[in-house]
C-alpha cells in the first residue's frame, strides 16, 4: 500500500479514536516521553543554550528515530502500517481532552463555582487562576482552546502528512519540550531557548492552517480574516497570534489583554477588538465546536495534500 494511503487511513482512524476514546488516564505515551525528557534534563541541565540544544536534540531526535524504526518494521504489512499510523495519531492528538477540560470549566462557571473552575484551569493553560474572575477564566479557556487546536491537533496532522509516524511523534515531542522548558523563567531562559525556537518553526504551518480553517468554519469569515490580518503580528507568539486572532474574529469576541503567568504580568494586545465583544460563558462551547470543525477540516486538507503529492510522485 502506498504511503499516502497509509497516512489517509491511519490518520482518520487515529482522529476517530481520539473522538471516541480520548486520552488514557494512565500510561499516556506523551506522559512517558515527558518523564524521559525530565530525566535527560536532570543530567544535562546547565544555564547555557548549548546544553539546552543538546537536550532538545537528544529527546526529539530519539522520538523521531523510534518512529522511523517502528515504521520500517511495519512496512511489509499494510495493515500493520495503517494500525501504527492510527495509534500514533491517536497518541499525539488531544482534541477530546481539550474539549473535555474546556467544557468542565464551563460547567463549573455555569454552576457559579468559580473556585472549581480555577482549580481546573491549570489542566488547560498556565495562567494564574487566582488572578482571574469568571469572565477572565472564560476568556482564558477560549484562548487556550484556540491555541491548542493548532498545537494538539492541526500541527500534528500537518507533520504526519509530511513525515508519517516520525513526523507525528517528532512534532509532539518538540511541542512537549517547549511546554516543559520553553518558557521564559529564570531557569529556562537559556536552556529552553532551542526547544522554544524549534517549536516556533514546527508550529508555523499548522498555525496558519488552523487560522485559515477557523476563518472558513467560523460564523464570521470576514471578521476572522480581518482580525488575523490586523492583530496577529502584535501577539508575542508568532504562532499563537494568527490562531487566536482568527478564532476571535470567527467567534466575534475580544481575546488578549492583561494576563498573569507565574506571578508575571503581561500586557498583550487585544485581538478582534475592532468588532468583538467581551467573551461570555456560552463562547466556551462555541470555541469547542469550532475547534472540532477545524480538526476534521485539517484532516481532510492533510489527507488530500498527501494523496496529491503521492500521485505526482508515482
Amino acid at each position: 500500500m502506498r504511503a499516502d494511503r497509509v497516512f489517509a487511513y491511519g490518520a482518520a482512524a487515529g482522529l476517530l479514536g481520539d473522538l471516541l476514546l480520548g486520552d488514557p488516564r494512565q500510561g499516556h505515551p506523551v506522559a512517558v516521553f515527558g518523564r524521559a525528557a525530565a530525566a535527560v534534563e536532570r543530567v544535562l541541565w546547565r544555564d547555557h543554550r548549548g546544553w539546552g540544544a543538546l537536550h532538545t536534540a537528544v529527546c526529539a531526535g530519539s522520538a523521531v528515530a523510534l518512529g522511523a524504526l517502528v515504521t520500517r518494521a511495519a512496512r511489509t504489512s499494510p495493515a500493520a502500517s495503517v494500525a501504527l499510523t492510527g495509534a500514533a495519531t491517536w497518541a499525539v492528538v488531544g482534541g477530546t481532552s481539550l474539549a473535555r477540560e474546556a467544557r468542565g470549566i464551563g460547567r463549573a462557571l455555569e454552576a457559579g463555582d468559580v473556585e472549581a473552575a480555577r482549580a481546573r484551569l491549570p489542566h488547560l493553560c498556565g495562567r494564574d487562576p487566582q488572578a482571574l474572575d469568571a469572565d477572565g477564566i472564560a476568556r482564558a479557556v477560549v484562548e487556550s482552546v484556540a491555541e491548542n487546536t493548532s498545537d494538539a491537533v492541526v500541527g500534528a496532522l500537518v507533520w504526519g502528512a509530511v513525515g508519517g509516524v516520525p513526523g507525528l511523534v517528532g512534532f509532539r515531542a518538540v511541542n512537549t519540550l517547549d511546554a516543559m522548558v520553553g518558557h521564559k523563567s529564570a531557569k529556562y531562559r537559556r536552556y529552553g531557548w532551542a526547544s522554544a525556537r524549534l517549536d516556533d518553526v514546527m508550529g508555523w504551518p499548522g498555525a496558519r492552517l488552523t487560522a485559515l480553517l477557523a476563518a472558513a468554519a467560523g460564523s464570521d469569515r470576514r471578521g476572522a480574516l480581518r482580525a488575523w490580518r490586523a492583530d496577529a503580528a502584535r501577539h508575542p507568539s508568532p504562532n499563537a497570534g494568527p490562531v487566536e486572532a482568527a478564532f476571535a474574529g470567527a467567534l466575534g469576541v475580544r481575546l488578549g489583554g492583561t494576563l498573569s503567568y507565574g506571578g508575571r504580568i503581561e500586557h498583550r494586545p487585544v485581538l478582534g477588538g475592532d468588532a468583538g465583544r467581551a467573551v461570555a460563558l456560552h463562547d466556551i462551547e462555541r470555541a469547542v465546536r469550532l475547534s472540532r470543525q477545524v480538526g476534521w477540516l485539517a484532516l481532510g486538507v492533510c489527507v488530500a495534500g498527501r494523496l496529491l503529492t503521492g500521485r505526482r510522485a508515482s
